[in-house]
């Protein structure tokens, strides 16, 4: 069951982006923002930075799980990957209402995001040192 955690955790992060595309979305809609406006209706804005600010994260955090994934920490590493999107989440559903409650969610992302770097490069230090 571990060993397929990081598989969840990667379509997790996928429907996790979808949100964030389905968000903005929405709000261009709701406030008449057209594209390609990336300004307007302060909800709107929100949404758009939530958006960016999700795609900048996961392009970090995807190839982290992967790297700790390959060097042996599959398990540990969809855990770490958990409390990633859970951290996300948290901070995309906080900065939709008010920027300035997203600080507890991005701190939890980054405790994710940190603690699977910290595996990628233990296991990759541990491979090159017993080459």
């Amino acid at each position: 069951m571990l060993q397929q955690l990081p598989a969840l955790v990667v379509l997790l992060a996928v429907l996790l982006q979808f949100g964030t595309m389905f968000a903005v979305g929405h709000a261009r809609g709701k406030y008449g923002i057209k594209a390609p406006a990336t300004s307007g209706h302060p909800a709107f804005e929100r949404a758009y930075r939530v958006q960016a600010n999700t795609l900048e994260a996961v392009v970090m955090f995807l190839p982290t799980l992967w790297v700790a994934v390959q060097y042996g920490y599959g398990g540990w590493a969809g855990v770490a990957g958990l409390v990633w999107i859970v951290g996300r989440v948290w901070y995309a559903l906080a900065y939709l209402q008010d920027a300035t409650r997203r600080g507890g969610g991005f701190l939890l992302g980054m405790l994710g995001w940190g603690t699977a770097l910290l595996m990628a490069l233990t296991g990759l230090i541990r491979a090159l040192l017993a080459a």
